[in-house]
């Protein structure tokens, strides 16, 4: 017999009784009953009940070993009497008599509980992470994340793709967000930059002619923690296909990420390929976001025209100072007490707009509350038939600038969706966002600057950069969304280098910069490079959104907290002068 073991923890059935068996596992929990001492043995493929009887000459001493210790033990499987069958449990059929005993690893006393689902608190779970992950909805997580990325990985490679490995050590970007920086000690003052993603050796192994890459591929980006973002690391599904249109990369995505969410659905609905597809300014105008939560019915709408010098004398004159106004449905809110407008009007002052205006639309037809007094009745006409509201239901409206008026609509949107309990259940939404501007304007400086990918190939190409109003070019740009989370943003990329300078131009880059900050890719380009395209979902949200979690920490097996931190390994730490002066690098700390 195998020193530790004959069978797994989870593999024991009725089949097995009168065999003699071994186990090895964890203790899970231990109930003594006077004569007879029954331990649940966990390993990661399940638990087993051992019993001992206080004759045994080993009873004391498993009596007195701690939950969470790891232990060896071997006997006779014996069917439990059908009064004490655990159906439960897989093996809750049978039992393992307790002949010899082997304690493999005393626990000492456990600063937080494996056996229950009690909360200890992220500090001591990060501390202690892999006492955490021994608890079943951890383990399960996690094998969900790795059977996932198994999945896509067969998807992948059924399409044609091959998986290429990029550098980890690469060169620090002017573009995106702050790099993590390594010193590099063979060339004192020169640092490596680890990757935010593997964008410029993905275009490049489409110019090196290479067709289909992929790669499960960490990024690292200092940023701030967010609930659907690790601070430091996070993986992606990265992608890049050569002689593609946009056409073409969303037919090789939707079967991967549609594929993966009907595999691990559980039996929850999912968008229908090919997904929708959602022009930019149609989703800030119909949802206040580029990603829309589409399990959410309401939409909202452009009642501007409506308040244009009407009596309602706020709003008429923000129109007159080019200001917008959005309607946001509020399905059956007719009936609702004062005290959820009023709710909803103090949430929106917390979060800095002046307050939402709103109109109840009673079941007898009549429109009623402070901005209904002051329209005339055909313009209340105009608002219910626009943002097509029917008798009980309510609307508020968002005032102000339109970037502004959509982002507070969008919230407003998804703030009615969770009070009013709107949002389908048991569904993943898929959409495309498409047709993003290839620039915005900065409003502080007034500059013009690229608002999405600055590598993406402008709709009309060179032409359209030389005749076209730079805010009104659009981008072969695209972000996929599921359930209102981005999994994704991509491009056709721009591989012409004429382009690629025309368009840094309008962002206030010269030649010279261009060919300095972005050498090897510009390079690349003048040597024939092929239409490519591709796009990189994220992997951490892609399992949390299947996991049903909303923070990102609880699919990763070993996160950071919020700070940035890894309290069970104690990183980042000071090192010595040593090393410092191996870098030749000295410390200029802020003052305490």
């Amino acid at each position: 017999m195998h020193p530790y073991r004959s069978h797994s923890c989870g593999e024991l059935r009725a089949a097995h009784a009168g065999e003699r068996a071994r186990l090895s596992g964890w203790i899970h929990r231990k109930r003594d009953h006077g004569q007879l001492l029954f331990v649940d043995l966990r390993d990661t493929h399940g638990i087993t009940q051992c019993v001992i009887d206080v004759s045994s000459p080993l009873f004391q001493d498993l009596e007195q070993t701690r939950v969470e210790s790891v232990i060896t033990v071997t006997g006779p499987v014996v069917k439990r009497t059908p009064d004490t069958v655990n159906a439960a449990v897989p093996t809750g059929e049978v039992e393992l008599q307790v002949e010899e005993l082997a304690v493999q690893s005393r626990a000492e006393v456990l600063p937080l509980q494996v056996n229950s689902e009690e909360d200890a608190g992220e500090e001591t779970r990060l501390r202690y992470r892999y006492l955490d992950l021994r608890r079943e909805k951890m383990q399960a997580r996690i094998r969900l994340r790795g059977a996932v990325i198994n999945s896509i990985r067969r998807r992948m490679v059924e399409q044609g793709f091959q998986e290429f490995q990029t550098p980890i050590l690469t060169a620090s970007s002017p573009e995106g967000a702050r790099d993590y920086l390594v010193p590099s000690r063979l060339h004192p003052g020169k640092f490596y930059a680890l990757p935010q993603a593997p964008q410029m050796f993905k275009q490049l192994l489409m110019i090196a002619g290479f067709d289909r890459y992929f790669q499960i591929a960490p990024c690292f980006r200092d940023e701030d923690s967010r609930a659907d973002r690790s601070p430091g690391e996070f993986y992606q599904l990265d992608l890049e296909m050569s002689f593609v249109t946009q056409d073409d990369v969303f037919a090789a995505l939707e079967p991967v990420l549609g594929g993966v969410f009907e595999e691990f659905s559980n039996g929850r609905a999912v968008t229908p390929q090919p997904f929708p597809r959602i022009p930019f300014r149609e989703a800030m105008l119909k949802y206040g976001s580029d990603k829309p939560d589409l399990r959410n019915p309401v939409e909202i709408a452009d009642v501007t025209e409506a308040f244009r010098g009407s009596g309602f004398g706020i709003f008429a004159r923000a129109v007159e100072g080019g200001s917008v106004v959005r309607a946001i449905p509020a399905p059956g809110a007719a009936g609702r007490a004062r005290s959820f407008f009023d709710k909803l009007n103090d949430w929106a002052r917390s979060e800095g707009a002046a307050g939402l205006g709103y109109i109840i639309f009673a079941e007898d037809g009549s429109a009623k509350g402070p901005i209904a007094k002051n329209l005339d009745p055909e313009r209340t006409a105009q608002i219910k038939a626009g943002a097509g509201l029917a008798d009980g239901d309510a609307v508020f409206f968002a005032c102000d600038k339109e970037s502004a008026a959509a982002k507070l609509a969008g919230q407003v949107r998804n703030r009615l969706g969770d009070e009013l309990d709107l949002l389908e259940k048991g569904a993943f939404r898929f959409c495309w966002i498409v047709d993003y501007p290839m620039f915005e304007l900065d409003e502080d400086s007034g500059k013009i600057e690229f608002s999405h990918n600055p590598f993406s190939m402008p709709q009309g190409g060179l032409e359209a950069l030389e005749t076209n109003e730079p805010l009104e070019v659009l981008a072969y740009q695209y972000d996929i969304v599921c359930n209102g989370v981005e999994l994704s943003s991509g491009a056709i990329r721009n591989h012409l280098p004429e382009v690629m300078y025309k368009a840094f131009g309008i962002a206030g880059y010269s030649r010279e910069q261009v060919d300095t900050e972005f050498a090897g890719m510009i390079s690349a380009l003048k040597f024939g490079a092929p239409p490519h395209g591709g796009s990189a979902p994220g992997i951490d949200r892609i399992v949390m959104l299947l996991a049903d979690e909303p923070n990102i920490r609880e699919v990763v097996a070993f996160p950071m907290n919020q700070r940035a931190e890894d309290l069970m390994m104690q990183a980042p730490a000071a090192v010595s002068a040593r090393q410092l002066a191996e870098l030749h690098i000295k410390l200029d700390l802020p003052p305490e």
